[in-house]
């Protein structure tokens, strides 16, 4: 068995609009390893959202590749898919209006066991959902508590469970922590932490906050307009920073400390278009390093050390990927 849990070859997604057509995400192209997490952040509207839902045809791609432990998804009939969504599961972004608030805890999370007709004793199912509450720290006093009685980390805790109720090896977490209090994000983080270690899971962790991914992910891949820009270890991308869109982002952290202000990139300029972009860098209009090139062809992203990839005119003597 491979080690690549999953392969995305030149992803797109496009929408039609009155305007023309919007490239929500356009042409990416990554894997990630079996046990690892790979964080995607980016500006609001980049496509990180959108990418998750096609990796798991919530939302169907236009074109391209996915590859799930060997198997192309995009081809797979709707019955196969079907099968092959127990092993590929989302946490949504918003703990309660991902939840349904006419079902108690116990319902919501048996309710993907039943549609897939995992365990038909009700006896079972029961001892079944006990047992996940019990994995993601609910606790049984709260088996038929509704969503609106509780808070929103309980909350989170109960869209996590129902992902873990169909055993899944890989998970998309779509903002997780973001519509939480500080306190209760580092509550779910390690929460997500702790499963992964148990059971071997791999993440798509997607966010917008840098100090966030830079604790919870192995790999980071830096969206802009639907194109990944820049993708490395995430130790290695925080030490050496390569495209000016992740420095700007990153020179964007608060650093705790007294009397340390590190310079911040303030980017100015045109936000180009996601609708019918041409096909110059898309980020040229707020680059301070742009050049000719860039006004005329869009960069590819090409490998400029190990496992570092960048999409970039700056390192264009460097080997295509």
């Amino acid at each position: 068995m491979s080690d690549r849990i999953l392969e995305v070859k030149n992803l797109k997604k496009y929408f039609r609009t009155n305007r023309g057509t919007l490239h929500a995400v356009d042409d990416i192209s990554f894997s990630i390893e079996r046990g690892r997490t790979l964080g995607v952040v980016g500006e609001s509207g980049c496509g990180k959202s959108t990418t998750g839902r096609c990796i798991l045809r919530l939302t169907e791609p236009t074109s391209g590749e996915i590859l799930f432990d060997g198997v192309d998804i995009n081809k797979l009939p709707p019955r196969e898919m079907r099968k092959k969504r127990r092993e590929m599961q989302m946490i949504f972004q918003d703990p309660f209006s991902s939840l349904d608030p006419r079902k108690t805890v116990n319902q919501i999370i048996e309710e993907p066991i039943k549609a897939n007709h995992m365990i038909e004793d009700r006896r079972e199912r029961e001892r079944r959902v006990l047992e996940i509450m019990e994995t993601v720290g609910l606790a049984e006093r709260l088996y038929s508590a509704y969503p609106h009685e509780l808070d929103g980390g309980r909350r989170q805790r109960i869209g996590i469970a129902r992902a873990l109720a169909m055993n899944p090896n890989f998970i998309v977490c779509d903002e997780p922590v973001s519509a939480l209090d500080v306190s209760i994000q580092a509550q779910i983080l390690n929460l997500l932490k702790d499963l992964q270690e148990k059971m071997g899971l791999t993440y798509i962790f997607i966010t917008h906050d840098l100090s966030v991914v830079n604790y919870f992910a192995d790999d980071i891949a830096v969206m802009y307009l639907g194109q990944i820009v820049e993708k490395a270890p995430a130790e290695e991308l925080f030490d050496n920073p390569c495209h000016p869109y992740t420095k700007a982002l990153l020179s964007a952290i608060p650093v705790p400390e007294i009397g340390k202000k590190p310079q911040r990139i303030l980017l100015r300029g045109e936000i180009t278009s996601p609708v019918d972009p041409g096909e110059e860098c898309r980020f040229a209009k707020r680059c301070g390093c742009a050049s000719r090139e860039c006004g005329r062809c869009s960069p590819k992203l090409r490998e400029i050390s190990a496992g570092h990839y960048v999409a970039c005119h700056l390192y264009g003597d460097q080997e295509e990927k």
